[in-house]
C-alpha cells in the first residue's frame, strides 16, 4: 500500500516532466519513522526497494542510502505538522525563481490554494540538504516553497495533497511566465 503511494506521485511527477530521470524526491512520516526514496531512484517507476525507512530524529544502518535531501525532509517533519513531502524541479516555477523574491499566482487555483509561495536562497549557491530550517520554517506558514535555482518543496498530510500543491505552483508559474513573455504585467 505505501510504495503504491510513491509509485502514484512519482509516476505523474515524471510524466509532467516535474523532474528528470533521476531527480526529486518523495516521503511520508509515520511516527517517530519515515520512508523516503532511495538516494538518486527513478520516481517514474519507483519499486519497493527504492524507499528507504529511517528515522525522522536519528540515524541508523539505512540512513546513507536515503535521497540527499534527507536533512530538509526530516527538518520538516521536526518543525511542522506535515506527514508527506514532495520535492520537485517544476521548470517555470524554477525559472521564476532566479527573477522573483515570491510566486503570488495570477490565476483563480493557484491564487486559493497557494496565495504567495516564497522564493529561498538568495545571494547563496544551495546544494541538496541546505536550507533546511529555513525551508522547514516557511512551510509552517506557506504550503509551498520554491528555492531558488533548485526546486520546489510541498507539505502536506498526503503525499497527493503535497502533489497538488506543486503541480498547482507549477501551473501557475507557466502562466505567470506565459504572461511575462507576452509583456503582461500584472503589479
Amino acid at each position: 500500500m505505501l510504495v503504491s503511494q510513491f509509485q502514484a506521485v512519482g509516476r505523474d511527477l515524471c510524466a509532467r516532466g516535474l523532474v528528470s530521470s533521476h531527480s526529486g524526491n518523495l516521503s511520508i512520516k509515520l511516527g517517530e519513522r519515515l520512508f523516503i526514496t532511495h538516494r538518486n531512484s527513478m520516481l517514474g517507476c519507483l519499486a519497493e526497494q527504492d524507499l528507504v525507512e529511517t528515522g525522522v530524529n536519528k540515524n541508523d544502518r539505512s540512513t546513507p542510502l536515503a535521497s540527499t535531501e534527507l536533512a530538509v525532509h526530516r527538518s520538516i517533519y521536526q518543525h511542522t505538522c506535515a506527514s508527506a513531502i514532495v520535492h520537485a524541479h517544476p521548470a517555470y516555477a524554477v525559472t521564476l525563481s532566479f527573477s522573483e523574491r515570491e510566486i503570488v499566482p495570477c490565476d483563480v487555483e493557484g491564487n486559493l490554494l497557494l496565495p504567495k509561495v516564497p522564493v529561498l536562497g538568495w545571494g547563496m549557491t544551495v546544494k541538496p540538504g541546505e536550507l533546511a530550517v529555513e525551508i522547514a520554517d516557511a512551510l509552517n506558514e506557506y504550503k509551498a516553497v520554491l528555492v531558488r535555482g533548485h526546486g520546489s518543496f510541498a507539505a502536506g498530510q498526503l503525499l497527493e495533497e503535497a502533489y497538488h500543491y506543486t503541480t498547482t505552483l507549477e501551473e501557475s508559474c507557466r502562466l505567470l511566465y506565459l504572461l511575462k513573455t507576452l509583456g503582461i504585467s500584472l503589479r
